[in-house]
This record gives C-alpha cells, sequence and structure tokens, in this order.
C-alpha cells in the first residue's frame, strides 16, 4: 500500500478560486473585506507569514493593510492599535501576529480583539462557541484539516482520532472539531505513557507537537490517515514535519506531506474567515 497525498497547495488553490469569485460579488453589492494584520518586531519567520498573508488576500481580492509595530512598544499600547480597529467599521478582519515580544501578555492580546473580527478564531467567546457546535470563526489550521479530509470523503463518524499534542492553536482545537463531527477523540502530549499504544489504534493520526518525524512507521496502522501539522527546519535547511513521511506513507492510505500540506490551508481559511466576518458587518 502506498498512501495518497492529500495535496494542501491544490486544494487551497481550488478554494481561493471560489473565494475569489465570492469576493467580486461582495465588491459589487459595496462591500470590500478588509483584513488588518498587525506584526510586533521583526522575526523573520512572523515576517515569512504575514507576507504569505499578504499575497493569498491580494489573490482573492480582500484588502489587506500591514501594520508594523516596535518591538519596544507597550502592551498598553498594543491594545490601543487593536481598538482602534475594532471601532474602524471597514475593518472587518484584525489578525496580531504570534509569537508577541515576552513583555507583552499574548491573551491579553487576544482577548482585546472583537469576537466578530476575530479571523483568527482565539478568542475565549469563539472558541466557547466552537465547544458547544455554534456557528463562529474556527481556528484557521484545525479548520483546514476538516476541510482536507472532507475534500477526500474521508470519513470521520465513528472513527478513532488521535491527536498528538495539546496546544491551543492546533492540538486543542482540532480535536474538538473532530469531536463535533462525532469522532471518538483521544489526546497524547509529551507526558502521554505508550503513545505507540494509542496510535497504532488511530483511525486518523493528527501530528502537531513540533519534533522532527517524531511520528514513525512504527505508529501507524496499516490504513490510517496521516495529518501532519509539523513544520521543522532541518540542519541542512530543508522543512519536515512531525511525521516520517516515507516511512508512513507504506502504511496509510491518506498522508499529507510538508510542506504543500496543512500550511497553504491554514492561509486560506483565515481568507474563508475574513470574507465571512465582511459578510456579518456589512
Amino acid at each position: 500500500m502506498t498512501a495518497e497525498v492529500i495535496n494542501g497547495k491544490e486544494l487551497a488553490q481550488e478554494l481561493r478560486q471560489n473565494m475569489k469569485e465570492e469576493v467580486k460579488k461582495l465588491n459589487e453589492g459595496g462591500i470590500n473585506p478588509h483584513l488588518s494584520v498587525i506584526l510586533v518586531g521583526n522575526n523573520p519567520a512572523s515576517r515569512s507569514y504575514v507576507k504569505g498573508k499578504e499575497k493569498a488576500s491580494a489573490e482573492v481580492g480582500i484588502q489587506s493593510e500591514l501594520i508594523e509595530l516596535e518591538d519596544s512598544i507597550t502592551e498598553d499600547y498594543l491594545l490601543e492599535v487593536i481598538e482602534e480597529l475594532n471601532q474602524n467599521p471597514s475593518v472587518h478582519g484584525i489578525l496580531v501576529q504570534l509569537p508577541l515580544p515576552e513583555h507583552i501578555e499574548e491573551q491579553h492580546v487576544i482577548e482585546a480583539i472583537a469576537p466578530e473580527k476575530d479571523v483568527d478564531g482565539f478568542h475565549p467567546v469563539n472558541i466557547g462557541r466552537m465547544m458547544t457546535g455554534q456557528d463562529t470563526f474556527l481556528p484557521c489550521t484545525p479548520f483546514g484539516i476538516i476541510k482536507m479530509l472532507q475534500s477526500k470523503n474521508i470519513s470521520i463518524e465513528g472513527k478513532h482520532v488521535v491527536v498528538v499534542g495539546r496546544s491551543n492553536i492546533v492540538g486543542k482545537p482540532v480535536g474538538q472539531l473532530l469531536l463535533n463531527e462525532h469522532a471518538t477523540v483521544t489526546y497524547c502530549h509529551s507526558r502521554t505513557k505508550d503513545l505507540m499504544k494509542y496510535t497504532q489504534s488511530a483511525d486518523i493520526i493528527i501530528a502537531a507537537v513540533g519534533k522532527a518525524n517524531f511520528i514513525g512507521e512504527e505508529h501507524v496502522k496499516n490504513g490510517a490517515v496521516v495529518i501532519d501539522v509539523g513544520i521543522n527546519r532541518l540542519n541542512d535547511g530543508s522543512l519536515t514535519g512531525d511525521v516520517d513521511f516515507d516511512a508512513a506513507k507504506g502504511k496509510a492510505s491518506f498522508i499529507t506531506p510538508v510542506p504543500k500540506g496543512v500550511g497553504p490551508m491554514t492561509i486560506t481559511m483565515l481568507l474563508y474567515n475574513t470574507i465571512k466576518a465582511a459578510k456579518g458587518l456589512s
């Protein structure tokens, strides 16, 4: 068996084409979706992500504005900038690129964004709505993973999903979204004893632990679906995921690559949320 690769880049392009048409219709009705991105400091990885978001926004016709701030700014100043955007009716989505400098409390910043403009889906109000299965802005990476599974008609209902990783950005919310789709979900993490015992019984593995090639062939049962969220840079400069792709693809039925896997879907769902916000607010 060789796994079918779920190409996130191709799926993202397909979805963005549909979004382009939707934005065009909104423009004709006088609605111009507008995303404001705040970048604090000059973290090269963050700058690269922000550049990708700007490019993707332009591709579908979303107005994108980048607000660059020095990493020496105070938390209060950043909160004031966010409040101005909250009050600006032409701004539909607000995103503060993480991580932030150590002297700024991330949670204070996340909670300062108006829930109806929180296109990252991290505000406690939106997380609460997601937990209770209400319509809301879903966190972009978990939402993208669900779309990838659905694109291949992979059944989620009744399946055993093992999520390896428990971050607030990916691990916890993706488990909840899968639970909302009627999966049986097991969370594993750095303190889980005998990880293999859980992964070997999984119909779907979500690897979101941040360790290169952490999930090997021995973790995967025959026919399992393997979704790799990790992006790790090796000493030679190449990128790899949390899954040993070449080893696992011999046992899995479907697998996502790194790069061109989950990454492009994250930005695509951010665009989706921005359009959703524009439709809700305008």
